[in-house]
Formats: C-alpha cells, sequence, structure tokens
C-alpha cells in the first residue's frame, strides 16, 4: 500500500510520473537516451546492469521489474538471480565479470570505489564510455529504488512485470508514457 493516500492500491512510478510531468517528462527522455542510445552496451546488458545493481541494494520491485526487462531483450532467464547469488560462479561472459563487479560495489558502498575498480574494468577491455553507462545505470536504480521504496510500492507480480518490460522494449521509456510520448 503506498504511503500517500491520493495514490491506488497498486500504484507505481507511472502514477507519480504522470502527477510531476515537469520532473519525469525529462527523467523518461534522459531514461531512454541511457538505456536505449548508442551505447558500447547492449540493451539487455544495460538491462541486466540496472536489475542488478538494484537487486544488490535490495530493492525487489526495480530488480523485479527490469529483470524481465533484461530477459526481454535475450539475456537468459535466471541470470540474475544467480549473479546475486554468487558473481564468480555466475555464468556470464568473462569479460562482464569486472564491469558487474564495479556496479555491485558502487551499488552497496559508492564510497569505497577507487582507481583499482575502473582499471580492472579497462583491463577487461570496456572503455570509458561503456563505464561511464555503467555508472549512469547504477545511478538510475539508486533514484529508482528511493523513488519506489519512498513511496511505498509494492512490487509487480513477475506476470505484471513481464506485461510492462514486454511494452519497454516494444514502445522505449519515453513512449510508454502516453503523456511523454514523441510525435514523429
Amino acid at each position: 500500500m503506498p504511503f500517500f493516500k491520493s495514490l491506488p492500491e497498486n500504484a507505481g512510478p507511472p502514477n507519480v510520473f504522470k502527477k510531476y510531468p515537469e520532473i519525469y517528462g525529462p527523467w523518461s527522455t534522459t531514461s531512454q537516451a541511457l538505456m536505449n542510445g548508442p551505447s558500447p552496451l547492449s540493451q539487455g546488458e544495460r538491462e541486466l546492469i540496472l536489475a542488478y545493481a538494484a537487486g544488490a541494494a535490495g530493492c525487489k520491485f526495480v530488480y523485479g521489474a527490469h529483470s524481465e526487462v533484461a530477459y526481454a531483450w535475450g539475456i537468459a532467464r535466471g541470470l540474475l538471480d544467480q549473479l546475486l547469488a554468487d558473481p564468480e560462479t555466475a555464468p556470464v561472459e568473462p569479460r562482464m565479470k569486472p564491469l558487474l563487479a564495479f556496479v555491485r560495489k558502487l551499488a552497496v558502498t559508492p564510497s569505497a570505489m577507487t582507481q583499482a575498480d575502473a582499471d580492472a574494468v579497462f583491463a577487461a577491455g570496456w572503455d570509458e564510455h561503456a563505464l561511464h553507462d555503467a555508472i549512469a545505470i547504477t545511478a538510475r536504480a539508486a533514484f529508482m529504488q528511493r523513488l519506489v521504496e519512498g513511496h511505498g510500492f509494492i512490487p509487480l507480480s513477475q506476470e505484471v512485470a513481464k506485461e510492462h518490460a514486454d511494452k519497454r522494449v516494444k514502445l522505449g521509456y519515453v513512449n510508454l508514457y502516453p503523456q511523454f510520448r514523441q510525435e514523429k
């Protein structure tokens, strides 16, 4: 049950976005550019990073919602649970492991970040653009975590999260919300 009496029982971010379009219109545009724009990371990898950052930080709402988006982009179902349980043995490309270690540390203990963390990512073959995108995606996960936890939103069922994920893949981050759609 949301903390705000003006919100319906099944409220989520779209309810807040609709109420404050001057804030969340630009946020949706930024999210679209970050998650679907040009990047060395695929859209599936970006959603994997977002869900992983949220899961590592303990946010069930964002983790569940964006896990389904990652799966909709072709990430193997269950991989995120494996990563959270044991990142060392999870079946991801070796090159992803230092990037995901960076993301986890940034999500959980941001003040502990060091040059060595970034250097491990670069040594795995990622460039500054990829690391920037991983950092920005981790920050996006933290923002959304605080938005949903602060409003008292309950996590979506897997079925509803999958329906939303399919729409997000089809429509993106701006066109998902009718009030922010960009006419072509």
